[in-house]
């Protein structure tokens, strides 16, 4: 048995309130949410996050995402959305198997949008370069 969260909810060992399902997909509400209808989808294949995805699981994601965003935000009366991952303990990630949150957003819901650092042109353009050498 896996220690992993997200695949004893998949595996039906932990309960959730599902909103969607398919072979490949889950998704639920989030149990600590940040706003009402706040909804994870999450691929039924393990892995730790989006980078180690394979292409095909994170398409099936991507499908289902945009198939139920929309109707989440229409369901609560969002005026649009957030979808996000984290990627490691540094960037908030503390469940390791792939997922996308939907955080439906209203006009004025408070909710602060990350700050910028700013670049300067040159510094743009010298570290775009460095991640295309990378690549």
């Amino acid at each position: 048995m896996s220690d992993c969260l997200f695949c004893k909810i998949i595996a039906g060992e932990i309960p959730s309130l599902k909103v969607y399902e398919d072979d490949y997909v889950l998704a639920f509400l989030d149990i600590n949410p940040v706003k009402a209808g706040h909804t994870l989808v999450v691929p039924k294949n393990h892995a730790a996050d989006v980078s180690q995805s394979s292409n095909e699981d994170l398409a099936q994601v991507m499908g289902v995402v945009r198939k139920i965003a929309p109707k989440i935000q229409e369901t609560v009366g969002g005026d649009g959305f957030n979808l996000m991952t984290n990627v490691g303990e540094a960037a908030g990630q503390s469940v390791f198997h792939t997922h996308f949150h939907i955080i439906p957003r209203f006009k004025d819901d408070g909710l602060p949008m990350w700050p910028h650092d700013g670049a300067t042109d040159e510094e743009r353009v010298a570290l775009a370069e460095k991640i295309k050498e990378n690549l």
